[in-house]
């Protein structure tokens, strides 16, 4: 997971701090100094790490502390503020054009992701009533263009391709299809190289020259590090890029690009890439990153990221059923599945404050739901809607079908019953009270049967 080792290094920091009744300016300087060396480690640029310490260091030591705050609070509110303005305060969408078709120009090295990210901003935008259109101006590389057309019919997005023909008469030619036929944002798929040479920036300043686009988008692979950086530096001097697309922030990235690419480049990040999937690709916002970074979680994402994956309609039958005491193993077994669209259950749980550092040391059981949907998937459908006829031979049936034992048959079926018995708690009197006393003496450490 991106940031965790600069996580795990800036709360070392802090807790130092927070043993403390009150600060001194040697205490302040010396947390600044584990934090300086953290974002080291995590790959920041050395200028921007330094400057990020020092006026965190000058905000703490002259900040009179407010009176609802400890000392050690105030700086990690300081910490925060400045990591927000470190990665540019605000997200910044993509431009909007007057006059439709928007042309993105996408850019960056060979291997960076480039093709891919047109698909996932194309399926963002699709998704919110936009009309986009692919264009394959890559005519080097082997099989670039098979592939532009390959992710474009995965999102439900046409590709405009020309063959391996001059890539500016390609662009050209895709706008004047896309004025005519009504598409309003579209994507210039570009050539990458291995790395920055003359020959790609002269074909990339010839495409800006020839369509002049409104937006230039540069894909940055995080994984990289700080030669992320420096890559995004070059294509900025060269071309005047107007964001970045950082790819692969899922992985065991040390996080530091993110950090560092804005204030090199003076250009904001604009999208950030979460995994291999095409639906994997989030806005980059400066505040909630900040707050994930810190181990505050991450609860807007979370709520837009429920709001993509579960279905409204069902969750109103259900929550009918719940009222009605109607719940059986059918709705669990959809439940299940609307969870599973979220992704990794390790990724959601991070985002709820208080849990996310607590996750770090918990194993994670990440093919739990799939084993009880096999548990279910393997009764009748008369045994899913009544539970209470599953006897020892049907469990024994269930468990063969499967490929599982009866204890975990009847482990699920328990975790079922219980669930049963707080919705009905909850439709009496004081339900509301029931049901806290009952949450509160849920096992959230790794009971049998639960996923963590």
């Amino acid at each position: 997971m991106a940031f965790e080792g600069l996580s795990d290094r800036i709360d070392a920091a802090f807790k130092k701090l927070r043993s403390k009744g009150s600060l001194t300016e040697a205490d302040v300087r010396e947390a600044m100094r584990e934090v300086r060396l953290a974002l080291l480690e995590a790959d920041v640029n050395y200028k921007v790490a330094k400057d990020f310490t020092n006026t965190v260091t000058e905000r703490a030591i002259g900040a009179k502390v407010m009176e609802s705050l400890t000392p050690s609070q105030m700086v990690i509110k300081i910490v925060h503020e400045e990591l927000i303005s470190l990665m540019g305060g605000t997200n910044t969408r993509l431009a909007n054009a007057a006059h439709p078709p928007t042309v993105v120009l996408m850019c960056g090295l060979q291997g960076s992701g480039k093709t891919t990210h047109c698909a996932k901003i194309a399926l963002h935008l699709k998704n919110k009533g936009h009309r986009p259109l692919l264009v394959a101006c890559d005519i080097y590389r082997p099989a670039a263009i098979k592939q532009l057309q390959v992710v474009g019919e995965k999102v439900g997005v046409p590709v405009f391709e020309m063959g391996q023909i001059d890539p500016v008469t390609i662009a050209k030619e895709a706008i004047k299809l896309a004025k005519d036929q009504g598409y309003d944002y579209v994507f210039l798929d570009t050539a990458g190289r291995l790395h920055i040479d003359e020959a790609l920036m002269n074909e990339l300043k010839a495409v800006k020259a020839a369509v002049k686009p409104h937006e230039i988008l540069l894909v940055v692979d995080a994984m990289t590090g700080q030669d992320a950086v420096n890559v995004a530096g070059s294509f900025n001097e060269a071309l005047g890029i107007d964001g970045t697309v950082l790819t692969k922030l899922d992985g065991d990235t040390r996080g530091g690009a993110a950090l560092s690419t804005l204030a090199v480049t003076g250009k904001p990040i604009k999208f950030v890439g979460l995994g291999e999937k095409l639906d994997e690709l989030d806005l980059f916002h400066p505040d909630r990153m900040a707050s994930r970074i810190l181990g505050m979680g991450d609860v807007l994402s979370l709520i837009e990221k429920a709001e993509q994956t579960i279905d409204e309609k069902k969750a109103m039958e259900l929550e009918e059923k719940l009222r009605k005491n109607k719940y059986d193993l059918n709705d669990l077994l959809e439940q299940f599945s609307q969870i599973r669209k979220m992704g990794s259950i390790r990724d959601t749980l991070s985002m709820i404050p208080g849990i996310g550092k607590k996750m770090q040391n918990v194993d994670v059981d990440e093919k739990m739901f799939d084993r009880m949907q096999a548990i279910i998937l393997s009764m009748t459908p008369q045994e899913r809607a009544k539970p209470d006829i599953i006897n020892p031979s049907r469990k024994r049936r269930i468990a063969a079908g499967c490929g599982m034992k009866v204890e975990d048959v009847n482990r699920l079926l328990n975790q079922f019953r219980q669930m049963q018995k707080m919705v009905k708690q909850m439709s009496g009197k004081s339900g509301a009270r029931r049901m806290k006393r009952q949450f509160g003496n849920m096992n959230m450490g790794g009971g049998p049967g639960m996923p963590f």
